[in-house]
């Protein structure tokens, strides 16, 4: 049941940020547990949205991306009702942004889902991604519920890790 509802929510998820964004939206990736399957009645749903152009400044994105919010409040307010408590967590990034990299695209590299690519972008910067951290030798290393990256077990003094 607990799967089967956050796959509804994905669902609707979706429209609204297509609805929404419409031809700005680049790409719409979920991140975390949701989408590892491991989510709880208590997770959130960790997101990326992939568009341009958009607002100079995080507050500034996060309250145009409370029009996705207020339209599925009642599929969320439901979800409560049913035991679930959930919420959105969205970073909001132009593509030029996501290109530059961030540490939160190790985490997408193995736990990530697409539910929208145009053109392949986000795939392709995970692709790429992938081909460097093998390079590399990284490896994610679990430590019960956490994980680190051991991005170059060979390191050595001087080394440079580039990504």
């Amino acid at each position: 049941m607990l799967k089967e509802a956050f796959r509804d929510l994905e669902e609707k998820l979706l429209d609204a940020v297509r609805s929404f964004y419409g031809d700005r939206l680049v790409s719409l990736v979920l991140y975390g547990s949701v989408a590892r399957g491991t989510q709880r009645f208590d997770s959130d749903v960790d997101l990326l949205v992939v568009a341009r152009p958009l607002p100079d400044g995080r507050m500034k994105r996060i309250r145009e991306f409370d029009a996705v919010e207020e339209r599925l409040e009642p599929h969320i307010a439901r979800l409560r009702g049913a035991g679930i408590d959930t919420f959105l967590s969205a970073v909001i990034r132009t593509p030029e942004e996501v290109e530059k990299g961030s540490p939160l695209l190790l985490d997408m590299v193995e736990d990530s889902r697409i539910l929208y690519d145009r053109d392949g972008f986000f795939s392709g910067v995970l692709g790429r991604l992938r081909e460097k951290l093998g390079s590399l030798g990284a490896r994610r290393v679990w430590r019960g519920n956490a994980w680190y990256w051991d991005l170059k077990p060979d390191y050595k003094p001087g080394d440079v890790i580039d990504l």
